[in-house]
Order: structure tokens, then C-alpha cells, then sequence
């Protein structure tokens, strides 16, 4: 015996409206503020090629300069990738142009032995965000630019489909 019956159209609503509070809840927690994200860009490669002549460029500005920054090395590449590492070489500028920093720097992609890739991914697309100058603290405030080359042996590293650069503000401890 069925004490009450509940219209259709109202199991509908109760449905559509449930759908709408959990699309909201995802779309909050997806869309979340990055308050520690100060500039973070990313330069995509048509033809998932990195020539060894390309020198990408990424100007950001710092208005805080007694603040610590991390700066991070943004890579996405595919499985076919050939090497289990990158070799890129970094200058971070001053609003003069004056080289502040350059270095060498490796960035794992693989693990050796098992070839399984680093980072995050579905399928055969891995990103990774890789942590290159921890509490990098500039001189004073200003626009600054980082330069970003691949140096591997080979002109052209294939299977690089975006290289970028993240700059935020570093957590105190």
C-alpha cells in the first residue's frame, strides 16, 4: 500500500536540482583561487617539437621583493618522448636585461629502470611541474624575464608538447 506518491515532475526537479549543487561544488573546488600564483604561462609546440634554437620568453613582474619566490619548470610531453630526462638551460633577467641567474638544469621525465613517467597524466600525455629555484628572493620590484632553451644532444626533441614557467609566492615555514 503506497501512503503517497510522489509526482514525476517533482523527482525531476529534486534531480535537476541536486545535479546543479553538485556541477557548482565541482566547478568551485576545480576554479579554486591560486592566492600563491603570482604569473604561470605555458608555450605550446605545434608540431610536439622543441627546437634546440628556440629560446622561449617569459616576462612576469614581481611587486613584493621581500617576499620569497618558488619558480617552477612547467613540462608536458607524450610517452614516445625518447629520453628519460631534459636538459634545459635557464636565464632569469632583471627589468635591465642584466642576467641574474643561468644555469644548467636536468629535469627527470622517466624513471630510470622501469620507464614509468613522472608527473601526472592519462593515456599517454604527462605533465609535470618541477620545482627550479626554491625561495628565489629578487633584488627589488619590477618586470623580470626567465628564458627557457632545451640543450639535449639531439636539434629538435620531439614529443615536447608545451614547455612554461610558475612563479608563486613561497609558503613560510
Amino acid at each position: 500500500m503506497k501512503l503517497f506518491a510522489v509526482p514525476s515532475y517533482l523527482v525531476l526537479i529534486r534531480h535537476w536540482a541536486c545535479s546543479i549543487i553538485l556541477a557548482s561544488l565541482l566547478l568551485l573546488v576545480l576554479t579554486r583561487c591560486d592566492d600563491n600564483r603570482v604569473y604561470e604561462d605555458n608555450t605550446d609546440f605545434d608540431q610536439t617539437v622543441w627546437a634546440a634554437d628556440s629560446l622561449l620568453n617569459f616576462r612576469f613582474q614581481i611587486d613584493e621583493p621581500e617576499q620569497a619566490y618558488n619558480i617552477y619548470w612547467n613540462v608536458r610531453n607524450t610517452v614516445s618522448y625518447p629520453f628519460r630526462n631534459l636538459y634545459l638551460t635557464y636565464y632569469l633577467e632583471d627589468t635591465l636585461g642584466n642576467t641574474l641567474k643561468t644555469d644548467l638544469y636536468e629535469m627527470k621525465l622517466f624513471e630510470p629502470r622501469t620507464g614509468k613517467p613522472y608527473g601526472s597524466g592519462l593515456g599517454d600525455i604527462f605533465s609535470h611541474q618541477i620545482l627550479a629555484l626554491p625561495n628565489y628572493k629578487f633584488d627589488t620590484a619590477g618586470m623580470y624575464q626567465i628564458r627557457l632553451q632545451q640543450y639535449m644532444r639531439q636539434d629538435t626533441l620531439p614529443e615536447i608538447l608545451s614547455v612554461g614557467v610558475r612563479v608563486e609566492i613561497a609558503e613560510k615555514d
